[in-house]
């Protein structure tokens, strides 16, 4: 039940701002955010080997959820982990028709666009301003992509100094949030931003800022299965 926002050239002292939260079986292999080898910047899911949020130093960002659809997932496909992977490397539009369902958000210096493969492959373009995702679908976002979504507006909006223990605290929000009438959303256990569980739970929250010069920093902090943090990790990058 992941769920993120972003802030795509909303501001003028932003060219972007993302805050997510990666909500995932605590048992799967992680490994935490670190500069890859390839310049890559990003976590890693020792299981598939790909990640779900990632960006690098020529200015490609990529985030990827689960689009919960009946009937799906259906084992044996391909990680959608892959698709952020691919994009940072300089891949084009994926070729995703054979993986499960997934939202794939995409920034590059060309723009930002949304890819998902359900019902049909499809790209569109997001004009600035803010966007949210989580696992529903991306025209009928779920309250707690809405709740994030108005959190970093405000953080944006609010003025100097912006502090991103204040995104931090946005995605540490363990509100329980009702479904809307005729709403694909989650049971109540899973409708917060964060979710506390023993077995499968928010596995971390990441802030990614990138000012309008190009000076950005990601910082990843990491959940252990009681919901306490057991770890942080911050990366400073410079995009063109």
């Amino acid at each position: 039940m992941c769920v993120a926002a972003i802030a795509w050239k909303a501001h003028p002292r932003w060219r972007l701002v993302v805050v997510a939260n990666r909500d995932e079986f605590h048992e799967r292999p992680t490994a935490p955010l670190a500069r890859w080898d390839n310049g890559t910047i990003a976590g890693r899911d020792l299981e598939a080997g790909g990640t779900w949020l990632g960006l690098n130093a020529v200015g490609r960002f990529a985030l990827v959820t689960n689009f919960r659809l009946p009937g799906f997932p259906r084992p044996g496909l391909a990680s959608r982990g892959g698709l952020v992977v691919d994009w940072l490397a300089g891949a084009k539009d994926p070729q995703g028709a054979a993986m499960n369902p997934f939202h794939l958000l995409r920034v590059s210096p060309d723009g930002a666009s949304h890819l998902t493969n359900q019902p049909e492959p499809l790209v569109q373009s997001l004009a600035p301003g803010f966007h949210g995702v989580s696992n529903g679908h991306f025209d009928q976002p779920w309250p707690k992509t809405q709740r994030l979504s108005a959190a970093l507006a405000a953080w944006i909006e609010g003025g100097e100094p912006n502090d991103p223990a204040d995104l931090f605290a946005a995605l540490a929000d363990e509100t329980l949030l009702p479904a809307e009438p005729d709403s694909e959303g989650p049971d109540a256990p899973f409708s917060p931003v964060f979710i506390r569980n023993p077995a499968y739970g928010t596995r971390c929250s990441t802030v990614v800022l990138v000012d309008a010069q190009g000076a950005g920093t990601i910082i990843e902090r990491r959940f252990g299965p009681d919901g306490e943090a057991t770890g942080e990790t911050a990366i400073g990058f410079t995009w063109p």
